[in-house]
């Protein structure tokens, strides 16, 4: 049985991976309007991945008893003035998600509970994937970004991004 508050907090997570979703859901849309496709595909791949993550904790807490509980998700509501401020907007969300799956483990941990911890060792391992993403599509736009030949090239590579289904499974 899982202690309360870890339940509390994975509920949290749950709801988080849904919020990360539709912020990945909005950026998507704001380089759609703005004709980047590749990035609008790349920040669709990446809001699949959310919702995956949604479903794997939805899918361990069900495992163990315990009811899902699906919170109110806010509207982003982000307004971007540049192609870059998104990207940095995603790195920032990205370490927050990562705090959390922190704190998560960290109270599994002091539960000794061994089974929440091996399940969250995988997300620990997907939030370094996340920030490295992250950092390396900043960097990217930094080098190539500014220059409109740059720009489409780097656009026409996150267009290339296809979304993989984890390979962690529940139960």
């Amino acid at each position: 049985m899982l202690d309360k508050k870890l339940c509390e907090l994975l509920n949290e997570q749950l709801n988080m991976e849904l919020h990360s979703a539709y912020i990945y859901y909005e950026i998507a849309n704001y380089y759609g309007v703005e004709g980047l496709e590749g990035f609008q595909n790349w920040f669709n791949v990446q809001t699949r991945e959310e919702l995956s993550h949604a479903e794997l904790i939805k899918d361990y807490l069900i495992i163990h008893g315990v009811e899902p509980i699906l919170t109110a998700i806010d509207a982003p509501g982000a307004k971007y003035s540049d192609h870059k401020t998104p990207l940095e907007a995603a790195l920032n969300h990205e370490r927050l998600v990562t705090a959390s799956i922190y704190e998560i483990y960290d109270h599994a941990l002091s539960k000794k509970d061994f089974g929440t911890v091996d399940f969250l060792n995988w997300f620990v391992k997907e939030q370094v994937e996340e920030e490295n993403n992250a950092n390396t599509l900043i960097s990217k736009y930094d080098l190539f970004g500014t220059d409109a030949k740059g720009l489409y090239a780097l656009d026409q590579e996150l267009g290339a991004r296809v979304y993989t289904p984890p390979t962690l499974t529940v139960g």
